[in-house]
């Protein structure tokens, strides 16, 4: 088997074998999880789809904005009809009003893989969110405490300065991790400007010492990227899309429930420059020209994220390329890996799943049958 790619950073229990994996390597604690990272709009989460359905498993979402109950258009969750029957885990989860950050994020999701290891399944996380990705796959570092006062200082002197100058100072201290940030983004702003200031060490330092410190699991790091122009005409293109599914009267319903533009979940692409129509600050067209530029800005800096990390094995589609394309190019990455083996009726299965009864929608396994994650909205 050709794996040059993964053995090298695999643990021992899965590396050394040559073979069909062993029964060892289908124990619980030897299982790895998969992850399917890239910038917004590039397929990720309509990929992993008939990749989960081969494998027989269920799709953790690592999406920081659709963990939020009644923002479904401008997040692009997949549709219930459109998930193929495969459970989606780690969406809806709070109101819009709610607090929510990834420390939660990370206790939700390791219960979740958990639960799918413990039945030998192999969980595949999806999503764009790179701190969520990233503290799920290597481990959250927690930081000083917060220091309330120091963030009122530095909340106030944005406000004396205007708008941006704090991503600029961010800039000065620590440039690898402003440029990951949109300016606008405060919370993330203050956050790491108090970390560098407390500490004396760059936030994005921080993280790079701790990176493998907390590794619960064999970590499969794949990226989904494609040509950056046509990148941002499929971008164009799922924006005036989003629109004509009604995000401007979803924004409308949410602003008309008390959820305030200042709440994080409201400054989400789509729901602040919609809001910013509502509102009547610009025209229709200005709108949209917004929120097509800044979904493209926001692109580019995923994907500047993502390449920081030397572990990403990256696929690059091609734009007339099927979605059953690239899943069929991910199936083969994991079958030299030995994840995934191809079936022999054709397709793919993974060797996780080969116990009686193990397969999802099985009654009694997975947490629920069918009928039950169809009741209970997750299939």
């Amino acid at each position: 088997m050709s794996d040059r790619f993964a053995r090298s950073s695999w643990p021992v229990a899965l590396r050394k074998t040559t073979g069909p994996p062993t029964s060892e390597l289908r124990e619980p604690q030897a299982l790895p999880v998969i992850f399917l990272v890239g910038p917004t709009a590039v397929g990720k989460s309509r990929v992993a789809i008939p990749v989960a359905q081969a494998l027989e498993t269920e799709i953790l979402t690592a999406d920081s904005t659709q963990v939020y109950r009644g923002m479904d258009i401008g997040t692009d969750k997949p549709p219930l009809e459109d998930r193929g029957g495969v459970p989606h885990r780690l969406i809806d989860l709070v109101a819009p009003d709610e607090p929510f950050n990834t420390g939660r994020y990370r206790q939700a999701a390791l219960k979740e893989i958990a639960r799918l290891h413990a039945q030998g399944r192999v969980p595949v996380v999806v999503g764009g969110t790179g701190l969520y990705v990233r503290a799920l796959a290597y481990g959250l570092w927690e930081g000083p405490t917060a220091d309330w006062s120091l963030r009122r200082e530095l909340e106030e002197e944005e406000v004396a300065h205007g708008e941006g100058h704090l991503w600029r100072r961010l800039s000065e201290m620590d440039a690898p991790l402003a440029r990951t940030l949109h300016p606008r983004d405060r919370n993330k702003i203050v956050r790491a400007l108090e970390v560098a200031m407390r500490t004396g060490v760059p936030l994005s330092e921080w993280h790079q010492r701790h990176r493998f410190s907390d590794r619960p699991f064999p970590v499969v790091m794949i990226g989904l990227t494609m040509d950056r122009a046509a990148l941002y005409r499929r971008i164009d293109t799922r924006v005036l899309r989003e629109i004509d599914d009604g995000l401007v009267g979803e924004t409308r319903e949410l602003l008309a429930q008390g959820f305030d533009e200042t709440l994080g979940s409201m400054k989400a692409l789509g729901y602040r420059q919609m809001t910013g129509y509502l509102k009547g600050r610009y025209g229709w067209e200005e709108a949209v020209r917004r929120l097509q530029r800044d979904t493209r800005h926001f692109a580019k800096r995923q994907l500047t994220w993502f390449r920081g990390d030397p572990t990403v094995h990256w696929i690059t589609s091609d734009e007339g390329e099927s979605l059953e394309q690239i899943a069929q190019r991910v199936l083969e990455h994991l079958t030299v890996l030995g994840i995934a083996e191809p079936a022999s009726a054709g397709g793919f299965r993974s060797w996780s799943v080969h116990r009686e009864g193990a397969r999802f929608g099985a009654p009694g396994v997975g947490g629920c049958n069918r009928a039950e994650e169809r009741s209970q909205g997750i299939a």
